[in-house]
């Protein structure tokens, strides 16, 4: 019988769902580190919150331990290259708190709206300065949602309930979801400049990071207020205090902060401000779900093998899993590159198998695409949702098999219809087992995937490779490898540059005003 360890505290009716499904279980909370090290060999299923930290060295000990199950959605207490080295899997349940989230956001805009904890303290102070404290209406107010995802089209769905007019930025959000959702699909300036109310539930991301700088926040409506409950880091918070100190935005309600626990900051103590400890999540109902869930889904895969939110392993059988390794990295590298350089909403994505790949189960290597495509804009996608995520969105998703070879004797084709154009690359196996990408936006190249590559789209020009060599060699970054491929001699030309570093935005800026330069573009893998 598979046995569980439970190391932090979850709702007692999780227990019950392990027995029921036939895995004994053992409650032992508080442990400290060694402590868990020593009885962790014991175990088949480790479940956990945010308390256990699991290490390396803790699935050293953890000899027969097959998977982590955290209660909730963040994982950074887990080693989780350590876990997928030791073949663990890594479950979280990143939808059990999402209506506690949005409902958190909603009472944060109206507490905002209407000054509630500057007019409680006052109140008990015995003031009665029933004067001092003129709030605004919600109804007729636009909402701008940044990010509309799962939580976001909730907070939207009861903004759309309390008479408001919701606009969203979502590079995701397709147009038919928006009608769906009932909100108006803009880019992030029309947002800025229309929105009485800004509230944001977007993942930090590179792209997102610091969304909200001096710049936008100079570009919103004067009197705007602000609600945060997704991630610190998205605001910076030295901008949005000046911009509050100036009187143009209103208030701001913020659940998040850039640096945790925040027991000091300086938009604490200011009346235009309310502040919580980071309680989006905060409700009996979110952690007797998020308990509920990691239980079902641990006993799932250790009575069944049924695998549901894993961050580091897609479903697939034993049998398979040999044959598809190899293709499982093309796939993520193929995905992971038309994610990185698709801007606009997604509207549909092809997969095409041809050759020797076509007789295999190419369900697992569909779900690594996605996850490669969407995770540059978004946090917490894995082999298993990114399908539910692309449904959701929806993103229209095929595949294609034919059984006869072209030039290569097996060949991934991935078509990106976004709501602008559509793109094309694929990518192929050396030797077996060597990924390689042989077409980018049809034209043939043939390149190796790197940690740090630069994409740029060119006129096929004398000149152009040293203009951009010398650009780059006075920036002090080396070239490990250049492919080049063209679809016709002065025609349209892709130059995939292999680099040493990181291509910083000021360099790409230099690249992209060289003669020529059609578009240019840093790829991190």
């Amino acid at each position: 019988m598979p046995k569980v360890l439970i190391s932090d505290k979850l709702s007692p009716a999780a227990v019950e769902i392990f027995k029921q499904r036939g895995v004994e279980v053992d409650v032992k909370t508080g442990l400290k580190p060694e402590e868990l090290m020593a009885i962790i060999g014991e175990y088949d299923g480790l479940a956990i919150r945010s308390a256990t930290k699991v290490t390396k060295d803790v699935l050293a000990a953890a000899t027969n331990l097959k998977v982590v199950g955290r209660a909730g959605i963040g994982v950074d207490n887990v080693d989780v290259p350590a876990a997928t080295a030791r073949g663990v899997v890594v479950m979280n349940t990143p939808f059990g708190n999402s209506i506690t989230t949005a409902e958190h956001a909603i009472a944060m805009m109206l507490s905002l709206a209407r000054e509630i904890p500057a007019a409680n303290a006052s109140t008990h102070a015995g003031k009665w300065e029933k004067n001092r404290f003129m709030g605004v209406e919600l109804y007729g107010k636009v909402l701008g949602v940044i990010g509309c995802g799962n939580i976001g089209a909730i907070v939207a769905d009861r903004a759309i309930g309390l008479k408001m007019r919701v606009v969203a930025y979502d590079p995701f959000l397709s147009p038919e979801r928006a009608q769906d959702l009932g909100v108006e699909k803009v880019e992030l300036e029309d947002l800025l400049r229309r929105a009485d109310f800004i509230t944001l539930h977007t993942p930090l991301t590179e792209q997102t990071r610091n969304i909200l700088d001096a710049k936008a926040l100079s570009k919103t409506k004067p009197g705007v207020r602000i609600i945060n409950c997704a991630r610190g880091g998205l605001i910076v918070e030295e901008a949005l205090k000046a911009a509050i100190d100036a009187g143009h935005v209103a208030g701001a309600a913020l659940d998040v902060f850039a640096e945790e626990p925040a027991k000091a900051h300086p938009l604490f103590g200011n009346d235009k401000v309310i502040a919580t400890p980071h309680l989006g999540a905060s409700t009996t109902e979110a952690q007797e779900n998020v308990a509920l869930q990691v239980a079902e889904q641990m006993s799932d895969y250790l009575t069944t093998g049924a695998v549901t939110n894993a961050l580091n392993m897609p479903s697939v059988s034993a049998e398979d899993a040999p044959k598809l390794r190899p293709y499982m990295k093309l796939a993520e590298q193929l995905g992971g590159f038309a994610g990185q350089i698709t801007e606009t909403g997604l509207k549909a994505v092809t997969i095409e198998y041809e050759g020797q790949v076509s007789e295999l189960n190419t369900r697992p290597l569909t779900a690594v695409v996605l996850k490669g495509l969407l995770s540059p804009l978004m946090e917490s996608v894995n082999m298993v949702n990114a399908p539910v995520i692309a449904k959701e969105r929806d993103i229209k998703i095929s595949e294609t098999k034919r059984d006869s070879a072209g030039d290569y004797q097996t060949l991934v084709r991935v078509i990106v219809t976004t709501e602008r154009q559509t793109r094309t690359l694929a990518g192929t196996l050396f030797g077996g087992d060597k990924p390689r990408i042989v077409e980018i936006e049809e034209v043939p190249v043939e390149a190796e995937v790197t940690p740090h590559m630069l994409f740029i789209r060119n006129e096929d020009k004398p000149g152009f490779i040293g203009k951009l060599g010398t650009t780059l060699g006075d920036a002090g970054v080396n070239i490990a490898t250049f492919h080049l491929g063209r679809t016709a001699p002065g025609a349209t030309a892709i130059a995939l540059v292999s680099v040493d570093q990181l291509v910083e935005e000021q360099l790409l800026t230099r690249i992209a005003a060289l003669p020529g330069v059609v578009r240019a573009k840093g790829l991190s893998f």
